[in-house]
């Protein structure tokens, strides 16, 4: 009985101490989590915090509607604010419909094999190319081979390549844990494979396809090396998509690589302010007109 007891015991004790252990290694990794998630959002709140109090107040009416003019000092950046929308709108709109079908087709219709792999290297090797690449590869192809020159056009078309594979790889993901009951259902209640991807499956996924879309206008709106190549960097508005324009984004890396005095950096402090501004608003809206439309159509 004493053996008994005493085995009894040190199991007991091994028992506690494994459960003291993982109870001391949770609360160790829920720190850590914890730590790393305030370091982030601290790090953007700083970003946000050191920008905003120093470009909001040189923000004015002016500055917003005004043209842009280093001979004669004016700070006005309206050209590169509506640039800027055109540029983000036709990129989205060349390039949301080919991701999206891509996407659709990977994981709809396309069977396991050579050919699945092929595309799914390429498009994860065209994720990590770098922007400048990109800006030399439609220069030379759009801007000079096609005859485009330094336009909206080209910039978009540059773009759209750029942000496919964010799309492509988003959008699967999306599709893919749709689950495949939703499919089963559909197509037991008599509808074709067509009617179910772009009226069950395509809906349930919009919230990760508004995420795709979102990263790539996020990546739009940082891109300069590519737009400068092939956008130009003339500051006057442009009148259709075949005319030169300058974004934000390089009205930005203008003003604060040539420096010519405080007035082009108190510019540079309130153009960063205003893009900010720009993208959580495009953002938001982006978010808030498909989610709210797809939502009603699945309700």
């Amino acid at each position: 009985m004493k053996a008994e007891m005493q085995s009894l015991d040190k199991s007991n004790k091994i028992k506690n101490g494994k459960k003291k252990k993982i109870r001391v290694s949770d609360y160790i990794l829920k720190g850590l989590i914890y730590l790393f998630a305030a370091i982030t959002i601290g790090s953007l709140i700083a970003l946000l915090t050191y920008i905003l109090s120093k470009g909001l107040m040189k923000i004015s009416l002016d500055f917003l509607t005004g043209n842009y003019s280093a001979l004669h000092k004016q700070m006005g950046i309206f050209p590169m604010i509506m640039s800027t929308i055109y540029l983000i709108i036709l990129t989205i709109i060349i390039a949301c419909p080919v991701g999206v079908l891509s996407a659709i087709y990977l994981v709809e219709y396309a069977k396991p094999g050579k050919l699945l792999d092929i595309i799914t290297f390429t498009t994860e090797t065209l994720a990590g190319i770098p922007s400048i690449i990109y800006g030399l590869f439609g220069f030379i192809f759009f801007v000079t081979l096609m005859g485009w020159s330094y336009s909206m056009l080209s910039a978009a078309m540059t773009l759209s390549i750029m942000i496919l594979p964010t799309i492509i790889r988003t959008t699967q993901e999306s599709l893919k844990a749709i689950p495949v009951s939703f499919r089963e259902a559909s197509l037991a209640l008599g509808a074709t494979k067509l009617e179910t991807v772009f009226k069950i499956v395509l809906p349930s996924a919009v919230p990760g396809i508004v995420s795709a879309i979102i990263l790539g206008v996020g990546r739009i709106v940082g891109e300069t090396a590519a737009v400068m190549l092939t956008f130009g960097m003339v500051t006057r508005l442009p009148k259709g998509i075949f005319d030169p324009g300058r974004t934000l984004a390089t009205h930005l890396y203008s003003l604060v690589t040539e420096p010519k005095g405080q007035i082009y950096w108190d510019s540079a402090y309130a153009t960063a302010s205003v893009l900010i501004i720009l993208v959580i608003i495009i953002n938001f809206s982006v978010d808030l007109i498909f989610t709210s439309k797809f939502t009603k159509k699945l309700d």
